[in-house]
């Protein structure tokens, strides 16, 4: 079992409270689409220059669109922020009436009454992106829903992501709820930051996490469902998302060489998730391409 004692982490230079340089380099002309990767389907993407933000290529910079569960990159963030990772959490009973209003929620398969700490829910998020751990989460770190949604939108607000607004903590659509969006631009600049928090790039960089049942909580063993790791050489990370209304999305980075690219691909049609695997491939080659 891994602990981890996080008071939380050093900000960024380009993470301040007034409009950060990343979000800024995350602006720049794009590239013509024509000059980026080809044989690609996607509704909006971009690709960076993950050391400074720079934008290689994109489609659709600053159009808001739906992404999913990429919303528990800020989930997450929220919570490492928060410190304290080695605080155990008992999963509520009420998580199981909040997934059943739901349309086939990706979950961790917890447990009610399960106890983890706030490290091991940050694993059942980030790698089986566990619509309960994210419930779990915010409940415990708002405290309360609501309180907690509220801390994402004024963490985005602070990162300077103009297009993008929280209504949920999972990525979910809620039914009378707003809706959820961000732009690639936002997500190119909000990656970068979550990246650069060495226990949120831990997690999201493994193929797999195991834990043992002790007398808190049972068994679990999760794994991580971006089709990119251990499968495309140097991919250190980051989030899948998948709903109706944003099809298959996947923010991811890879580093070669020396060189880091991070980038974002949303709406990429296909069945799975895993559809996004080539679609990342080819973006990251010819990112890569041009080093």
């Amino acid at each position: 079992m891994m602990a981890v004692t996080m008071a939380g982490a050093a900000v960024p230079a380009y993470a301040s409270s007034s409009h950060p340089s990343s979000a800024a380099a995350s602006r720049a002309a794009p590239r013509s689409a024509a000059g980026g990767p080809s044989g690609i389907q996607v509704t909006g993407a971009a690709l960076a220059n993950g050391a400074t933000g720079t934008i290689l290529w994109s489609l659709g910079l600053n159009t808001e669109r739906p992404v999913g569960s990429i919303v528990k990159v800020m989930t997450a963030l929220v919570v490492i922020q928060a410190g304290d990772l080695n605080r155990e959490i008992t999963v509520p009973e009420s998580v199981v009436a909040y997934l059943s209003k739901q349309d086939q929620p990706s979950t961790a398969g917890l447990y009610p009454g399960d106890r983890l700490t706030a490290l091991q829910l940050l694993e059942a998020l980030l790698l089986p992106s566990g619509c309960d751990a994210a419930y779990t989460l915010a409940q415990a770190y708002g405290p309360g829903l609501s309180a907690f949604i509220a801390k994402m939108n004024a963490e985005a607000g602070r990162l300077g992501l103009t297009g993008t607004y929280f209504s949920n903590f999972d990525g979910l659509p809620w039914p009378g709820e707003d809706s959820t969006w961000s732009t690639p631009a936002d997500l190119i600049t909000l990656g970068r930051y979550a990246m650069s928090y060495p226990v949120f790039s831990m997690i999201v960089g493994q193929a797999s996490y195991s834990l043992s049942a002790d007398a808190g909580h049972h068994a679990y063993a999760w794994q991580n469902t971006n089709p990119l790791i251990g499968l495309y050489q140097g991919a250190t990370g980051i989030k899948t998302g998948d709903t109706k209304a944003a099809g298959n999305c996947l923010l991811f980075e890879a580093t070669r060489d020396g060189v880091t690219l991070i980038g974002v691909t949303l709406g990429t049609p296909g069945d799975s998730i895993a559809a996004t695997g080539p679609v990342a491939t080819r973006v990251l080659n010819w990112g890569f391409s041009q080093f």
